[in-house]
């Protein structure tokens, strides 16, 4: 299992509940899960139903088996002291940069310097170890930008070791792309079975691969019940009126006569099934679109209540009981 889970996704998809339910999973038995939130939104602290993160690593949550997971929002202007400081030795004089506006406007002005700082912030974290050589997470798992951006975002450092030929920044944009295009890296894609989440994941997984980067796993969220069998199906698209309202009739809902109350309920019955058996097919056909991509696939269930804290750690149980943690 690698130790740095990436997890994208299109808007909408729900890659940070997948991301704090993957956390959680790997976080099982004893381990220790890091989970990173890069683009500023706090949506881990909502989920886990706690303050706002700082920029610093906290635990939120204890996991089955007493495993514990940690949270860090990162701040790329902290990040960027902690660079400075990391490789220049900077001290006080970072400080009054920051008091100066010069790091907010470095940040700004180079969007690249900004993702090199929060994957270097991420991959850090993985290499780190305690004082007896052994790592201090188990698992690092980020909650990275949506998939149009994703391969531009984990691919900076190595735009930024050709620009610096030498010297710590090319070292450290070196040692990022070693981790990131390793083995110990993998790029889990979360989407829903509609036409434009499942292009965007086929589209993200070509850039992914150009990129040399490591692609994961297909993680298909918010997938809702099977109400209808196929043949069911077929039976909706044939069966008359009259038919329907004489069953209804006999499960006492009323006579079947012109104008009774069974009769009423046939027209939207009908519509309710044929509604249903045209998102059917249309999520059979975005199945077939996502097997075709020749990667592991993975469904996590429409919660009816929700998402909270409980609806969480079902999601969480129900990665552990696919393999995927």
């Amino acid at each position: 299992m690698s130790r740095l889970q990436v997890v994208s996704g299109k808007g909408g998809t729900g890659k940070t509940t997948v991301a704090a339910a993957l956390a959680l999973a790997l976080a099982t038995a004893g381990k220790r899960t890091l989970l990173v939130e890069v683009e500023g939104r706090q949506g881990i602290a909502q989920l886990f139903e706690t303050e706002a993160l700082p920029y610093e690593e906290r635990k939120i949550a204890v996991a089955s088996g007493g495993g514990e997971v940690y949270a860090l929002a990162i701040d790329p202007e902290l990040a960027l002291l902690d660079y400075l400081q990391m490789f220049y030795k900077l001290g006080g004089a970072g400080r009054a940069l920051k008091k100066l506006g010069a790091i907010d406007f470095a940040t700004t002005i180079a969007p690249g310097l900004r993702d090199v700082l929060l994957t270097g912030k991420a991959c850090e974290a993985v290499r780190r170890k305690d004082k007896n050589g052994r790592f201090v997470y188990d698992y690092v798992v980020m909650d990275a930008p949506p998939t149009g951006r994703v391969t531009r975002f984990l691919n900076v450092n190595d735009e930024v070791a050709g620009l610096a030929r030498i010297g710590p920044i090319h070292n450290q944009a070196q040692a990022v792309m070693r981790v990131l295009k390793s083995p110990e890296t993998a790029v889990h894609l979360v989407t829903l079975l509609e036409e434009m989440p499942v292009q965007e994941t086929a589209d993200g997984i070509a850039e992914l691969r150009a990129a040399k980067l490591p692609v994961g796993r297909v993680i298909v969220n918010m997938v809702r019940p099977e109400v209808l069998a196929e043949d069911e199906l077929e039976l909706v698209r044939t069966v008359g009126r009259s038919s329907v309202a004489r069953s209804l009739s006999a499960a006492g809902l009323g006579g079947a006569r012109r104008g009774g109350h069974a009769e009423r309920l046939v027209d939207p019955l009908l519509q309710q099934a044929e509604e249903y058996a045209e998102r059917y097919a249309l999520e059979h056909e975005q199945r077939a679109v996502l097997g075709e991509l020749d990667l592991p696939l993975h469904e996590l269930p429409l919660l009816a209540e929700g998402m909270d804290l409980a609806g969480l750690y079902q999601l969480s149980k129900e990665l552990r009981k696919q393999g995927i943690a």
